[in-house]
């Protein structure tokens, strides 16, 4: 992994975005009107490919899926285009504007130092994917987990992870960590729900006015992370609230665009970017 690429694309972008503000909408979302531009895309240079970030999602096996779609694949491809675009558009690191999606096993995997599981409420790895998990992360790459809700959820993910590290404990960050101060300057760990509940959630007098928790259960976000024998942070855990769908979803509503995606799901998805990559 290029490490000193990384590094300098991250001081580029704690330099670029530090106290702006996200004041126009992205238009790479698809689903907000037919006439609408398809997602944005911009020429890499073939001297520095292997230098630009790169979003990378992991393919994984999972017990159960969502109507008919692999859980692996929710909020596939917008939240990963959309996520991309804002770090070319509103910093100054070099994205790859369509990402890949690998599998843990992948050789290619050592190539990218940030991955990211979605849904991991009913993953579950081979003998093989744990051993390369556990590589990778001790190696110095970085996991980002995300959306997944309550106490059923969390068990078999948490489950899962000690087959990776037995030896480790999840820890759970307090707000002064700075991961939620790197960037942007976060007063609370978010809870950020889906599109529908999210917008309803801000409507005065509607009967979910207030509620941003999608199961009983999941009241409480919780951002747990893992740690290596240095204190490197390997992983961090967003639990009880969804980002990808704050990346997913912005160009789909306003309210939850305003409320969500730019309050909440960018700049603690940047802050991570940072912080996993400077550390």
């Amino acid at each position: 992994m290029n490490r000193t690429a990384r590094i300098l694309g991250l001081v580029l972008l704690g330099g670029a975005l530090a106290g702006t503000l996200f004041a126009q909408r992205s238009r790479s979302s698809r689903r907000v009107a037919p006439e609408q531009s398809p997602p944005p895309a911009w020429p890499i240079d073939p001297q520095f490919k292997a230098d630009v970030f790169t979003f990378v999602r992991i393919q994984y096996d999972s017990s159960v899926t969502w109507f008919g779609r692999p859980k692996w694949a929710i909020d596939y491809q917008d939240a990963d285009l959309n996520l991309s675009s804002r770090l070319q558009q509103l910093t100054s690191m070099k994205v790859d504007p369509s990402g890949r999606v690998l599998q843990l096993t992948d050789p290619a995997l050592f190539d990218y130092p940030f991955i990211y599981i979605v849904e991991p409420g009913d993953l579950y790895f081979s003998d093989e994917e744990v051993k390369a998990l556990r590589r990778y992360l001790l190696s110095g790459g970085f996991l980002m987990v995300d959306d997944f809700w309550g106490e059923r959820e969390w068990e078999n993910f948490y489950l899962e992870m000690k087959r990776v590290f037995p030896e480790r404990e999840p820890q759970e960050l307090r707000l002064d960590h700075p991961i939620f101060h790197c960037v942007f300057d976060l007063k609370e760990k978010p809870q950020i729900p889906n599109v529908g509940l999210g917008t309803q959630s801000q409507i005065p007098g509607h009967p979910y006015y207030g509620i941003t928790w999608e199961r009983p259960d999941a009241r409480t976000p919780h951002f747990k992370a893992l740690f290596d024998d240095r204190g490197r942070m390997m992983a961090i855990i967003c639990h009880n609230t969804d980002l990808g769908d704050g990346w997913e979803r912005e160009g789909e509503n306003e309210l939850y665009f305003r409320e969500f995606s730019e309050k909440k799901a960018y700049p603690l998805g940047i802050n991570i970017l940072f912080y996993a990559m400077t550390h």
